[in-house]
């Protein structure tokens, strides 16, 4: 994993892998602004390129079937390298494809969003959605190697940037409580100096990361804010007022600390300064109450849950988190309504 500008030194050595050839995968934003970026150093004699489309509703199995068939008349083969320049969705998607096509080629990840420079980038996880969850088909798989270069995001609209951003201070919460002050001091995401605060991040993920990498145990606190976020996030995905990655899951991290309040040890002072931080940068979007019962449904399906019991990751206080804790649903229902009385 590298941090920096990309320079032709990055392709020398992939070049020194003597691969047969190069599978550039990109999304429709990536490659009118991410591309030019890096085309210069694209000179492999073998060079395959395929377009997907973007965004989470085509995070699924046909898109990976297009990028399988693409690389099929490609002439793409077991010794070939699938370089990824894209966000989190055509990082975990084109991961996947690459780690199953032909059982496995090698990948590299060049993120362009914060999001995947400081998350999906980070663990191995890949995979797609279906029958509506998030991610419910994947696998473990690591890349080659990360080059993360923010000049990237210089490309991003704020509301992407602002979506990230959340992992970012979700690392905090769990595991940086120091890290957690520093960022309540930011108020204009786009005054702050991400070359300071991504390798940050990054490496509160890779170090829980590397202690589990398969999420049999400290991993799961990663998953703070993530039962109630990922089931907001599907919901809103089926809807008009789609949510993006970082929103849904700032709600879910103000509902999974209010219940920290009385399923762990978490203060009402540390609560009140999670909740107001969270409201500042992101708001508040109303959830129907109607909804109630698919996001439980939702919340039962959670890869998490290791019974019929609804698994959570909660806060003890800032920096230490702690997992596997159930909540009755009856208690899940009220925060779900405390959270809409923010509004």
């Amino acid at each position: 994993m590298t941090f920096g500008p990309l320079t032709a030194e990055h392709f020398d050595w992939l070049h020194a892998r003597n691969y047969a050839g190069w599978v550039v995968l990109v999304d429709t934003n990536t490659r009118e602004h991410c591309l030019p970026l890096i085309e210069e150093y694209l000179d492999h004699d073998n060079l395959v390129f395929i377009e997907c489309e973007p965004g989470e509703t085509n995070k699924n199995l046909d898109t990976c079937q297009d990028i399988w068939t693409n690389m099929f008349e490609g002439g793409v083969g077991r010794r070939w390298c699938a370089i990824c320049l894209g966000g989190g969705v055509l990082e975990d998607m084109s991961g996947f494809a690459a780690s199953t096509f032909k059982r496995g080629i090698d990948f590299l990840q060049i993120p362009t969003t914060l999001l995947s420079q400081v998350d999906s980038s980070v663990g191995g996880k890949l995979g797609v959605d279906f029958y509506e969850l998030k991610n419910s088909i994947g696998l473990f798989a690591d890349p080659i190697a990360v080059w993360i270069d923010p000049t990237f995001l210089k490309t991003l609209p704020p509301r992407e940037v602002r979506s990230g951003y959340a992992e970012i201070i979700k690392h905090a919460l769990i595991a940086d409580a120091e890290q957690w002050s520093q960022l309540q001091q930011i108020t204009d995401l786009s005054l702050v100096d991400w070359t300071q605060i991504i390798p940050q991040s990054v490496n509160i993920k890779r170090e829980i990361v590397l202690e589990d990498p398969f999420e049999r145990g400290r991993r799961k606190a990663l998953n703070f804010g993530h039962t109630i976020g990922h089931a907001i996030e599907s919901f809103f995905l089926e809807t008009d007022q789609r949510l993006f990655h970082g929103e849904a899951i700032a709600a879910g991290m103000i509902m999974e600390a209010k219940l920290a309040t009385s399923f762990s040890r978490l203060s009402a002072t540390d609560y009140g300064a999670i909740e107001t931080y969270f409201l500042r940068i992101y708001g508040h979007q109303s959830i129907p109450e109607s909804a109630f019962p698919e996001l439980l449904g939702l919340m039962r399906q959670d890869k998490k849950n290791e019974d019929a019991r609804i698994n959570f990751t909660l806060l003890e206080a800032p920096g230490k988190a702690v997992i596997n804790k159930t909540v009755p649903e009856a208690d899940i229902l009220a925060v779900l309504r405390y959270y809409n009385s923010l509004g």
